[in-house]
């Protein structure tokens, strides 16, 4: 069974979700790669307002495909999480509350989420094409001169997520494994 949540998050919806759980997301979240990540955290140290607030927001790992005509966005598949491990416990440390993409996280990442009670949502690799479909708007928001790599803000209906990690650490990556270790 499917559950639904609205993005951004809060402190409820998190703790209803459990590693494993299916989760069709309503709402807005943003976009986010490993260019888009470095300015982000360079701009924090730096003590200068980000150009958007994470507060209670979910990020999704993806570089969009260029929209062909009459469709709001281009094929938007998942981008391999660990690429934004060095990045993710701090903008956990100012208030992100989600991520989604695909792999494996660090343990630096995993114990930050379970510090600051976020989740790691898994999308499906390969399924670009559908998961465009479940965007209905898509603005650049940051660093447009990025290209694909810039930060759109995507109003999303439907979208299809597994919990891959939640709030409390648990890892289905890990307790995926467990069941066929001897």
């Amino acid at each position: 069974m499917e559950k639904r949540i609205k993005a951004p998050l809060t402190g409820e919806a998190i703790r209803s979700l459990e590693a494993g759980d299916k989760v069709l997301i309503d709402g807005v979240i943003y976009t986010g790669r490993d260019a888009a990540h470095k300015r982000l955290v360079e701009t924090m140290e730096k003590g200068e307002p980000l150009p958007v607030d994470l507060k209670g927001q979910i990020i999704y790992y993806v570089g969009p495909c260029p929209a062909k005509p009459g469709q709001v966005i281009g094929s938007c598949g998942p981008t391999t999480s660990g690429r934004m491990d060095a990045y993710t416990p701090a903008l956990l440390g100012i208030g992100l509350k989600g991520m989604i993409g695909k792999g494996f996280r660090s343990k630096d990442v995993v114990e930050a989420m379970k510090k600051e009670g976020a989740l790691y949502l898994l999308a499906i690799g390969g399924a670009g094409a559908y998961l465009a479909k479940c965007v209905k708007k898509a603005d650049v928001v940051a660093y447009p001169e990025l290209g694909p790599e810039a930060i759109y803000r995507l109003e999303v209906e439907g979208f299809p997520v597994v919990v891959g990690i939640d709030a409390s650490g648990t890892d289905i990556y890990v307790e995926g494994r467990k069941a066929y270790a001897r």
